[in-house]
């Protein structure tokens, strides 16, 4: 059985580079509205602040990947550097473009049985498919996009974020952060997401990359909680067989 936790970090496309009818889809609404010219701005910027959360917009500049049983990492990153193959703690660190970053995923996604995201079923799975059929890339895994695991077949999806709030039954969803926190677990990312447009902008790509790979160590940790306290006995069964 093979379990493998996964992260990415996307950036958003500049806006005057989205094509026009894009660009006219995000915002029509704002124009028919009755706003103010000031309202009107100020939501055309929150527009433009979110289009890194949308595979239609953004794309992704690092994935990072965790085999638990194996206990190593790899972490694929975008660079307009050369940059050779380097190595932090268990993981590996390769440059590519967005296109190989897909590629080399899902060939090896093929070997998995368990997938582990956190926030996977809205954030990560939409980017890894959507973002591949922007590439021209075959998926070679159907990775479960029911909600419950309890549902679910081979290869599994567990999504941490939802299986820590109840499937969206707690009144606020915890970030990873916070739950980081709770259960005193480390994490070393030196940046929040809201940084990675900043920090793209400035070439601090190898930053880009290890924050990444900081958030995959701590999913892993989230993941062993889960395990141990939430799992149903039904999944545990499934992987142990």
């Amino acid at each position: 059985m093979g379990t493998l936790i996964v992260d990415v970090e996307t950036k958003a496309t500049t806006w005057s580079d989205l094509p026009g009818i894009t660009r006219g889809s995000l915002t029509h609404w704002i124009d028919k509205g009755n706003y103010t010219e000031d309202e009107k701005r100020k939501k055309r910027e929150d527009v433009i602040d979110r289009l890194s959360l949308s595979p239609f917009t953004a794309s992704i500049i690092s994935l990072a990947v965790y085999d638990v049983e194996r206990k190593s990492g790899a972490v694929y990153f975008v660079s307009d550097k050369v940059e050779k193959n380097f190595f932090v703690d268990d993981f590996t660190f390769k440059q590519r473009t967005e296109k190989e970053v897909l590629e080399d995923f899902w060939e090896g996604a093929q070997s998995y049985d368990v997938f582990v995201t956190f926030n996977g079923r809205s954030f990560t799975l939409p980017f890894l498919y959507h973002r591949s059929i922007v590439q021209n890339v075959l998926p070679t895994a159907d990775i479960a996009k029911e909600r419950y695991v309890t549902r679910q077949a081979m290869p599994y999806h567990v999504d941490l974020i939802d299986e820590f709030s109840f499937h969206g039954a707690l009144t606020h969803r915890p970030s990873l952060q916070l739950l980081c926190g709770a259960y005193g677990i480390e994490n070393t990312s030196l940046l929040g997401g809201e940084e990675i447009a900043a920090a793209f902008a400035d070439k601090r790509f190898r930053e880009i990359a290890e924050k990444n790979m900081g958030d995959v160590q701590a999913i892993y940790q989230l993941f062993e909680k889960w395990k141990q306290y939430f799992a149903p006995r039904s999944f545990l069964n499934g992987i142990e067989m």
